[in-house]
C-alpha cells in the first residue's frame, strides 16, 4: 500500500517546519494533516539526516529490513519444500521394489 501522502510532500512539509516562520501545530493545520503526523515526519527526516539514531532507523536501513525479511520468507518455504522433498525421496529408496 503506498504512502498516502509523496515523499515530496513530506520533505517540503518538513523543510517548512524547519524554516521556523510558524508553530508546527499551524503548518499541520496548513496542510491538512495532524500535527502528530508531521512530528513523525520530522523525526524520521533527522534520523535520515543523521544517519540514525538508537530509537529509530533511517528510511533506507527500513527498506533494507523489508526486503530482508521477504528474502527470509521465501528462503524458509524453498527450505521447506527441499525438505519435503529429501523426506520423498528417503521414503522412496527405503520401500521394498
Amino acid at each position: 500500500m503506498p504512502a498516502p501522502h509523496p515523499p515530496e510532500f513530506r520533505r517540503r512539509a518538513v523543510d517548512l517546519v524547519r524554516a521556523g516562520d510558524k508553530p508546527v501545530s499551524a503548518i499541520a493545520k496548513e496542510l491538512s494533516i495532524s500535527e502528530s503526523c508531521l512530528r513523525n515526519w520530522m523525526a524520521q527526516a533527522d534520523a535520515d539526516d543523521t544517519g540514525g539514531s538508537e530509537s529509530r532507523l533511517t528510511s533506507a536501513e527500513k527498506r533494507e529490513l523489508t526486503e530482508l525479511r521477504k528474502e527470509k520468507r521465501r528462503l524458509e518455504v524453498e527450505n521447506e519444500i527441499l525438505k519435503r522433498a529429501a523426506a520423498y525421496f528417503a521414503r522412496e529408496n527405503v520401500l521394498p521394489k
